[in-house]
């Protein structure tokens, strides 16, 4: 039922099959992915995130390529033209990615198990938003996805900021889908906006707090005197799938709630 081969051009969709149990249908992956790291082991690596190998892409005959976000539409276009079926999802949101995730289930035939492992993943949720309510204050919280220029949470992380028990102190940035309408260009505002905790991600370079401390004006931030800056992976946090909503949120939940137990 369905394709029966699909190169994935994101880590999240090879994640998603691999934890439906669809992992054969997988014949090509992007050189990104390390999630699950057994993908990285057998799965043909043949493209990065913005262009990719379009003749071995074709010589492995898909009947389908599953790509994500408008960054990939050039990538896309090619592959078409190659004469491909595509399918690129844009999923912004925690309701988005969710559907997204049903949408690739139902596409291979398995949106039983789907629905068992979104119900868990809700459930966990619940369990989460719950704890964190017993705590006397949410803290306030700056998630920067780059660094120059200074690049504020997407939509999704934003959100699952708040699953997590704290306060974005953008919410206006991560309502805006593109990574340019989400730039910081005062770069004296998150001072401003005094968050409790910082959390870095650097889109696939490491997060190096030291240098976000030595920030002019940046000393008398709470979570730079309290040494409360920490790296999530990107990977973890900043792929819209499986992974940002297991993983990523635990990560998120474990820093807001070392912070609330200390206060």
């Amino acid at each position: 039922m369905g394709p029966k081969r699909i190169v994935c051009l994101t880590e999240e969709t090879t994640e998603w099959l691999y934890l439906l149990g669809e992992e054969d249908r997988i014949v090509g992956i992007s050189g990104y992915t390390v999630r699950p790291p057994q993908a990285r082991r057998t799965k043909p690596r043949v493209s990065a995130f913005l262009d990719g190998k379009i003749d071995r892409i074709v010589a492995l005959q898909p009947d389908l390529v599953i790509g994500f976000s408008d960054m990939q539409a050039a990538l896309a276009d090619k592959l078409i033209r190659a004469g491909l079926n595509v399918l690129v999802t844009n999923q912004r949101s925690l309701a988005e990615i969710f559907s997204t995730l049903r949408l690739v289930a139902g596409m291979v035939g398995a949106s039983e198990r789907a629905e068992a492992w979104i119900a868990g993943c809700l459930a966990r949720h619940a369990e989460i938003r719950t704890a964190a309510a017993a705590w006397p204050r949410r803290p306030r919280v700056y998630f920067e996805e780059w660094d120059e220029p200074m690049i504020s949470a997407i939509a999704w992380v934003s959100e699952l900021i708040g699953v997590a028990g704290g306060e974005d102190v953008f919410p206006e940035l991560g309502r805006q889908s593109m990574g340019r309408d989400r730039i910081i260009h005062d770069t004296s505002e998150p001072a401003r906006r005094a968050p409790d905790v910082i959390l870095g991600s650097w889109c696939g370079k490491k997060f190096r707090p030291e240098r976000v401390c030595a920030r002019p004006g940046w000393e008398s931030i709470p979570a730079v005197r309290g040494g409360r800056l920490h790296e999530i992976k990107s990977c973890d946090i900043l792929q819209p799938g499986p992974a940002c909503l297991s993983d990523g949120l635990e990560q998120i939940h474990r820093h807001l709630s070392a912070w609330a137990l200390a206060g």
